[in-house]
């Protein structure tokens, strides 16, 4: 019955065992609970996320809702085990349950909990993830003001956890870090751009790199042209991935070590330049789904072994009590794919060396193998808390990676806290010539003429000269100028605070009306503007306001966009309306309801106001603990005589269900019209300002790239 479906794949693979067997990484006497673990299907996990203050009410639903309704309940004859929470996750943010995927997509007692979970899923409330996926973040330990490279980010549920860290306190619109993440395939990177869009964060930035080689950025500090180096590196990368087996099935028919002699050289290029890129003091973290030393130890050793000292491994057993693990191995083989081992490279034949390397050997000094600590590593086993195969290591920096070096400082001065920073007289001219070389003729003038397009604040495409370029072109972020007229009446309508960051709005447009407004956060801003030549960005910024389509003939041709509006909220001072949890509900359950229907508080605030866009801004009463307990900002707009909201369709349900409203309103509500914000069918205000809304604009009609992840309509419900 929990059989994840695949009758004509054979769980068996005489040579994984053979191999595993020899090189010892299961504790004496756990093989078969080792083997019997790999064999059942992997449990459904997920994670609530932490950053919105809507996690504590969202973990309150599952726990005394839908997890209630699942007592005693029987799918296949199988008795469903109430779900658990990972005991090694803060705060019961991620909890794991007996429920394979498949069953939970065919029972039609589990109907309504999947579709909780789909919806959920969708308005980034949840993310349905790996137990395993969840440690890497964990321990790298990242914290507001951090900046945060995410080397092989696809398909990004670790970088939606990274973004949770950054907004760790709701009050602050724009933390001083960011988070960067990259991706090789130019397809997965859209599906990045579609889990990170989620979280609505202004600190994230999504790019399409060859983690190996990927550039090294600079930006502006006072005035003078620094490197970037990062607080700390995420380095998931790319693997056999025999962790998985449980729920990529046929890993079993293709496993060969072959793949992972193969891996090996890319996994050390990827971790070497991610050191490189790493600030002294900051912290990397590297992770596998491989079990295979030649893809986890090896690579580590490697590492550490060509760094002289500068990288070392952190003790990490602490930091995530209640987790089970195995430490990293010091003594290891290598095996051909046809079953031939070697202990030591001096044993490979002139013929195989090309296929085996010398990194792949464990160091033969024993000295040096043990200043090492392997055993640091983490190496969790799937029989242990019934969860995939993986592997994490947590590297600190303690100097400059050998070659980059740079001769001794003058006596008498202090030690820079960073690595080399300010480019020397060598350093300059290469980054002169990287901005300026492999330009077309005509973008070359241009850039002579405005000395670099970065006073114009355009961060054009990159040239296709200078970098092989794959995957769709991508329109250039432009940064509005603080006096652009387009500005006057959106801070007049808004009465925007004086402090309000207007330099971080940008467009996706060079020439005609400005449909959309994004906003990034200064740090951002400041990565961009320094570094268009030199990196292929695919998507950064949150939406913060749309243009109406017909809305010249009101006070402000801009409304607001939920999918900002968090971020803007802070500063926004005039049309906001505060409203009850009952007008909430009214609100998301009707059309375009009456003033009428609602408060006589919520009309008296509304009555006065000019027809536009307005906040609809619920405060929690801490007197009432039954109610809703989390504030809530919706965008709406103001017609003649009714207010309507703007809110995707799946943030409408998940509001409706934190306050209590069960699956027949949800129907209801879905049935009600309430498209998402931007498919088109939202119908207009129904008292006669058709020209006031005229439809949302669709919600990514300026990322111009085609999004391959689904839009929520066509999602199974």
């Amino acid at each position: 019955g929990w059989e994840g479906g695949y009758p004509e794949i054979v769980k068996e693979n005489k040579l994984f065992e053979h191999y595993y067997q020899e090189l010892k990484i299961v504790p004496e006497g756990e093989w078969d609970q080792f083997m019997e673990a790999l064999r059942e299907p992997l449990p459904a996990t997920l994670r609530i996320t932490g950053y919105k203050s809507h996690a504590k009410e969202i973990l309150h639903c599952l726990k005394n809702k839908y997890f209630k309704e699942l007592e005693d309940l029987e799918v296949d004859g199988q008795k469903v085990e109430m779900p658990q929470p990972l005991s090694w996750y803060p705060e019961e943010l991620a909890w794991h349950t007996n429920l394979s995927r498949k069953i939970l997509r065919k029972s039609p007692q589990l109907e309504k909990f999947h579709q909780f979970l789909v919806s959920e899923t969708e308005s980034g409330n949840i993310s349905r993830q790996e137990a395993v996926s969840m440690i890497p973040p964990l321990l790298l330990n990242a914290h507001p003001h951090h900046k945060i490279l995410d080397m092989c980010a696809a398909p990004g549920s670790k970088t939606t956890q990274l973004i949770e860290m950054l907004h760790a306190d709701m009050s602050v619109p724009f933390p001083e870090g960011f988070v960067i993440a990259n991706d090789v395939d130019n397809k997965r990177c859209y599906l990045l751009v579609h889990q990170a869009k989620r979280l609505s964060s202004p600190c994230i930035m999504v790019v399409n790199h060859d983690a190996s080689s990927i550039p090294r950025l600079t930006i502006d500090v006072n005035g003078t042209k620094e490197i970037l180096f990062y607080d700390r590196i995420l380095c998931d990368v790319p693997c056999s991935g025999d962790g998985t087996m449980r729920k990529n099935i046929d890993v079993w028919k293709k496993w060969t070590t072959l793949n992972s002699l193969q891996l090996h050289g890319l996994q050390l290029r990827i971790a070497t330049r991610g050191a490189e890129q790493l600030v002294e003091g900051g912290r990397m973290v590297y992770s596998t789904c491989s079990l295979n030393p030649i893809e986890d130890e090896a690579v580590i050793a490697s590492l550490l072994e060509k760094s002289e000292g500068a990288l070392e491994l952190a003790d990490v057993s602490s930091e995530l009590p209640g987790l089970k693990w195995m430490p990293g191995i010091t003594h290891w083989k290598v095996m051909t794919k046809d079953g031939q081992w070697f202990s030591e490279w001096e044993a490979v034949p002139h013929g195989r060396h090309t296929q085996i390397r010398p990194t792949m050997f464990p160091p033969s000094d024993p000295e040096k193998l043990q200043a090492m600590h392997l055993e640091r590593c983490l190496r969790i086993l799937p029989h242990h808390q019934n969860t995939g195969g993986f592997f994490v290591a947590v590297l600190v920096k303690k100097s400059s990676m050998p070659w980059n070096k740079r001769p001794p400082k003058l006596q008498g001065r202090p030690a820079e806290p960073r690595e080399p920073m300010r480019p020397g007289p060598a350093d300059s001219a290469e980054l002169e010539s990287k901005a300026v070389g492999g330009v077309g003729g005509a973008e070359l003038a241009e850039t002579a003429e405005n000395d670099g397009s970065k006073r114009d604040g355009v961060c054009g495409p990159p040239p296709s000269k200078k970098m092989k370029l794959f995957g769709f072109k991508e329109d250039p972020f432009v940064f509005i100028p603080e006096d652009d007229p387009l500005l006057l009446p959106i801070q007049k309508f808004y009465a925007l605070d004086p402090s309000f960051p207007k330099m971080n709005l940008l467009t996706r447009t060079t020439e005609g009306k400005k449909r959309q407004l994004y906003m990034v956060s200064k740090e951002l801003r400041n990565v961009l503007l320094n570094n268009s030549e030199r990196v292929k960005v695919i998507n950064t910024g949150i939406k913060v306001w749309c243009r109406n389509n017909s809305g010249e003939e009101f006070d402000c041709p801009f409304r607001l966009a939920q999918e900002g509006i968090y971020t803007l909220y802070p500063f926004i001072n005039s049309r906001i309306i505060t409203v009850s949890m009952e007008d909430v509900k009214i609100l998301l359950t009707q059309e375009n309801p009456f003033f009428r229907k609602l408060s006589s508080e919520t009309y008296s605030q509304a009555k006065d106001l000019a027809k536009g866009s307005v906040v609809l801004k619920y405060e929690p009463d801490p007197t009432k603990p039954d109610a809703l307990q989390c504030p809530v900002v919706l965008c709406g707009w103001r017609g003649k005589a009714s207010i309507r909201t703007f809110v995707p369709k799946n943030e409408r349900l998940h509001y409706l269900r934190m306050m209590g409203l069960d699956a027949p309103a949800e129907k209801k509500a879905a049935g009600a019209g309430l498209a998402p914000e931007g498919t088109g069918s939202s119908a207009p205000p129904e008292d006669g300002d058709v020209g006031a809304e005229g439809g949302a604009e669709p919600a990514a009609s300026v990322d111009a790239a085609p999004d391959p992840a689904p839009t929520e309509a066509a999602l199974p419900r």
